[in-house]
């Protein structure tokens, strides 16, 4: 499944909001995807952490036809190497302009980076187009 589904980050918005104040809360956004080897088994399957820059590279080499999960809001492909099928999860523009809809929506204090040395220049024009950067 996606790295941070936006219903799933909405629901723990919600949950965070009944005990913490709106501008004592940074939303954290991944700066990361995740490429699963299939079939997934519980327990014993683990993914590669892949920087959202390499998932395009591997989508582009592997001619992976990227989707968009309307739920997830998040993008994933599928291919196929050394006989495995490979599903990757990463965040792009799209998924992560949901998330900054959710810091304007609940009037959040900001944002932070699971993954910041991971360079995703889209993020960073997303980020300074919609808000105001602050440096403390």
């Amino acid at each position: 499944m996606a790295v941070a589904p936006i219903h799933k980050v909405r629901e723990v918005v919600n949950y965070a909001l009944t005990r913490i104040p709106p501008e004592k809360i940074n939303l954290g956004i991944p700066n990361y995807g995740y490429d699963w080897t299939l079939p997934y088994e519980q327990g014993v399957s683990k993914a590669r952490t892949i920087s959202n820059t390499e998932a395009i590279e591997i989508a582009i080499a592997n001619n992976a036809v990227i989707q968009f999960d309307q739920t997830a809001m998040s993008p994933y492909f599928h291919y196929e190497l050394d006989g495995l099928t490979h599903e990757v999860w990463f965040e792009d523009v799209r998924s992560l302009r949901e998330k900054f809809s959710l810091i304007q929506e609940y009037n959040l204090r900001g944002a932070d980076y699971w993954q910041i040395m991971n360079l995703f220049r889209a993020n960073w024009l997303l980020l300074a187009d919609t808000f105001y950067i602050s440096g403390t």
